[in-house]
């Protein structure tokens, strides 16, 4: 222990009298010890290694110190952990419980930390279409798409009667001058437009698209590749597609008709479809005025534009606010037989605003339109390592706390009350022990996730 005089040691305010000294001897530490529940929501995925497997390794072997594996490990757990840029590695090169995770102590020379730094791991990144001199890393983006899809299938034991997949895009604010930028006059920006497909909480999708197209464009190519998969592993299910306005094309629910997938979609209004429910606007108006408060009414009828190439049913709902009117319209392919128009309204297509939640996540804690690399096949590729890292801890949520107040947390809540603990490292020639803080407010939710995770892993 430092003595008093060392100019290592810092002294501060006295406590009861007894003087607070701090010193940077603490050996081996680390701020990330809760990501080893990460490291067991992995042994039950296997995604760390078969998201690795979708990589070409084209180095040469005996002089690789870093594996496609120990890379992609460190790419996905770093991000789930907060570390959203690649110069953060530069120092967690060094973080011992990172290595452990990327199952790797020791580097195999001197002078080399046991992780990769910004530059290795950007030439993982980099995802060039053909090998090159300096970039010999590539990917298969299909392989990578199916993966997602799979882990999805896996996380049921049981083929669920009916699944729901909600659509939706939005923007990726971009401030350089990266390929396929374009100003976007919706969002008021230049930005990327990514294509999200989701589950309840299960990511089955999410591509990174160009801004200068609508928004559905692309939406029957990844849909059906979506159902083909599903449908190969789960034949009589039954799916419906949800998703806003933005979707409600023609080409979109006419492959649904054909494919026997149902669809719960908005419809932009018009003074049309306006016109057609006068007489609910109306009642709701005067409900409204009876009640002092809001009111609606809902009208279903069989409607048809000049750019759809079928009748279709479209439920309203006339609703009358203090403010005035608000109606709004879906269209749907589920016949009035199996849902009357307010159930289908408000139960089944309300319940759409939930998805919004899912990619708040992806972008506000998973750092999701993080897509600075000059390419958008690069872009593309970190998409989808902030992707992955989502699935990691939504696989966490769902398996490990299911049964504690976490288990509806956000994937932010849950890296700062969960992984984000500190601890003392100590190496022995059998065993590392990483002694967490024994303050930690959430021991008790921490336990039982390691018990559930030993659980599903055997």
């Amino acid at each position: 222990m430092p003595t008093e005089c060392s100019r290592d040691l810092f002294g501060y305010e006295v406590v009861e009298g007894r003087r607070v000294v701090a010193a940077f001897d603490g050996g081996e530490i680390t701020s990330d010890a809760g990501a080893l529940l990460l490291g067991a929501t992995d042994r039950v995925l296997g995604l760390v290694g078969r998201f690795a497997a979708c990589f070409d390794d084209g180095r040469a072997a005996g002089l690789v110190e870093h594996t496609i594996k120990s890379m992609v490990a460190q790419r996905v757990f770093g991000i789930a952990l907060g570390y959203e840029d690649l110069v953060d590695h530069d120092q967690l090169r060094h973080d011992p419980v990172l290595a452990a995770l990327a199952g790797k102590l020791r580097a195999k020379r001197k002078d080399c930390a046991p992780l990769a730094g910004k530059s290795t791991l950007n030439r993982l990144e980099h995802a060039p279409r053909g090998p090159s001199r300096y970039h010999k890393i590539g990917h298969d983006g299909a392989a990578i798409a199916r993966l997602f899809v799979n882990l999805f299938l896996e996380a049921h034991k049981m083929p669920p009667k009916q699944i729901i997949l909600d659509l939706d895009a939005t923007d990726d604010p971009l401030h350089g001058h990266q390929e396929g930028r374009f100003f976007h006059g919706y969002y008021d920006g230049y930005c990327y437009l990514p294509l999200y497909v989701f589950c309840g909480r299960h990511l089955l999708a999410a591509k990174l698209r160009r801004s200068n197209i609508d928004g559905s464009a692309g939406a029957v190519e990844e849909v059906a590749r979506i159902v083909v998969q599903i449908r190969a592993r789960w034949p009589r299910i039954d799916i419906l597609l949800r998703a806003d306005s933005g979707f409600a094309r023609d080409e979109l629910m006419a492959w649904c008709e054909a494919s026997a997938v149902d669809y719960v979609f908005g419809l932009a209004r018009n003074e049309r479809l306006v016109g057609a429910i006068v007489e609910q606007l109306t009642a709701a108006e005067a409900d409204s005025l009876a009640q002092g408060g809001p009111a609606r009414r809902f009208a279903d009828f069989a409607w048809r534009t000049l750019s759809w190439s079928s009748t279709r049913r479209v439920v309203a709902k006339a609703e009358h606010l203090p403010k005035g009117p608000n109606p709004r319209f879906v269209v749907t392919s589920l016949p009035t037989s199996a849902i009357d128009a307010r159930a289908l309204y408000e139960q089944v297509y309300c319940a759409r605003g939930e998805v919004e939640n899912r990619i708040k996540e992806q972008q506000l804690d998973l750092f999701a339109d993080r897509t600075s690399a000059a390419t958008m096949r690069a872009n593309q590729l970190r998409l989808w390592f902030a992707s992955f890292a989502y699935v990691l801890l939504d696989a966490l949520r769902r398996i490990g706390l299911r049964h504690t107040q976490f288990a509806a947390a956000t994937c932010g809540a849950i890296r700062l009350k969960l992984l984000k603990i500190g601890a003392q490292v100590r190496r022995s020639v059998r065993r590392i022990k990483v002694a967490m803080a024994s303050a930690c407010p959430f021991q008790t939710e921490y336990h039982l996730a390691y018990l559930y995770l030993q659980r599903a892993a055997f």
